[in-house]
């Protein structure tokens, strides 16, 4: 049983900027800690078998400089790797580039698993969804590592099923408005205008919550 409004507490998020070669760059950060190791974590996150059981089926060479490719998702090339500490990638998706970078460290009660998403964001986009156009994604994304690690056994197999399932059901839809929401609040503090991230938040929630239209009939002929 998932609890939305725990799994979205559990979790720290922070928008920032970066400025890198190409210009000032939009910096999303999500992190939780888990009760496991960082050797566990880092398997989950890296080894190519075990990848599938909680986020999407991913193919190529992960290794450093090789290139990756998540079904129906983003690709890229890891571009640095420090076992178990962390690694960075591009995250390449419809035209566009953008970097990740993944972090673990020891806590007393776990891991520390941090994520940072740095993109040039087209200043429309933006405007018009603000962080949480990714940082919902990215929940999404932690919320099937937390079922996974929870499970205590490498080998639990998260279904994807059964999730999508569950984000289209009552609950699923309070964790996406709620993740939308804090989401609306990072982005607050980080100097947004707060009608301007309120407005936003109130599209991502939409845009993530809106079941898609059902196709029309054909036409009798």
């Amino acid at each position: 049983m998932i609890e939305a409004t725990q799994q979205i507490s559990a979790v720290r998020r922070t928008v920032g900027a970066r400025v890198l070669d190409a210009g000032e760059a939009r910096v999303a950060t999500i992190s939780r800690t888990y009760d496991a190791t960082v050797e566990d974590v880092w398997d989950a996150c890296t080894n190519p078998e075990r990848i599938p059981r909680w986020f999407l089926p991913v193919s190529g060479d992960l290794r450093l400089h090789g290139r990756y490719q998540l079904e129906g998702n983003a690709g890229g090339v890891i571009e640095s790797c420090d076992p178990p500490k962390g690694f960075t990638a591009t995250w390449e998706f419809g035209g566009s580039v953008s970097w990740i970078e993944v972090r673990l460290a020891a806590e007393p009660d776990g891991t520390r698993f941090t994520l940072e998403h740095v993109s040039h964001v087209d200043e429309e986009i933006w405007e018009q969804f603000g962080p949480g156009a990714v940082g919902v994604g990215w929940d999404l994304g932690l919320l099937g590592l937390t079922l996974h690690l929870s499970s205590g056994s490498p080998d639990t197999v998260v279904d994807p099923q059964e999730v999508a399932a569950w984000t289209t059901s009552e609950e699923g839809r309070l964790f996406v408005s709620l993740s939308s929401r804090e989401w609306c609040e990072a982005s607050i503090a980080a100097g947004t205008d707060e009608a301007a991230a309120r407005a936003g938040e109130a599209r991502t929630t939409a845009f993530y919550t809106t079941p898609p239209e059902p196709p029309a009939e054909p036409a009798a002929s």
